[in-house]
């Protein structure tokens, strides 16, 4: 799912500061590029971390009324696909029992194969990533 969230950018010192309304969330970086990357990952962590304890993610603001609110900074948007996201940074492993048939995982054993990276292989492929 991507989605485009505004974000407020003030300058202090040598910093850009950011904040995300939407996830009531902070960030910097040391010029407006590196901070509104700072800011995508801080999104995109965020909303990776609500996923997986079941609640929704927050719908994007109005820029507008967030500009009222912030009119000390430069509001503008920041687009994360959280999709992306997970697939780029979530990379923990679970440990997942599987059941073979006793001569499958013989003959597998025996041709060196790693059952890990062929289920890996074949669920990419079931799903089309």
């Amino acid at each position: 799912m991507k989605e485009a969230y505004p974000v407020v950018l003030t300058q202090e010192g040598k910093w850009t500061l950011v904040f995300v309304p939407d996830f009531e969330i902070n960030t910097e970086g040391k010029d407006y590029a590196d901070a509104m990357e700072m800011a995508r990952d801080a999104i995109g962590l965020m909303g990776i971390t609500m996923e997986d304890d079941k609640q929704a993610l927050p719908p994007a603001s109005d820029m507008k009324a967030v500009a009222a609110e912030h009119p000390e900074g430069l509001v503008t948007l920041v687009d994360v696909d959280f999709t992306e996201y997970r697939k780029a940074n979530d990379m923990r492993t679970v440990r997942r029992n599987v059941s073979l048939p006793q001569w499958l995982n013989t003959q597998a054993e025996k041709s060196g194969i790693n059952v890990s990276a062929v289920l890996q292989k074949a669920l990419k492929a079931e799903l089309g990533i």
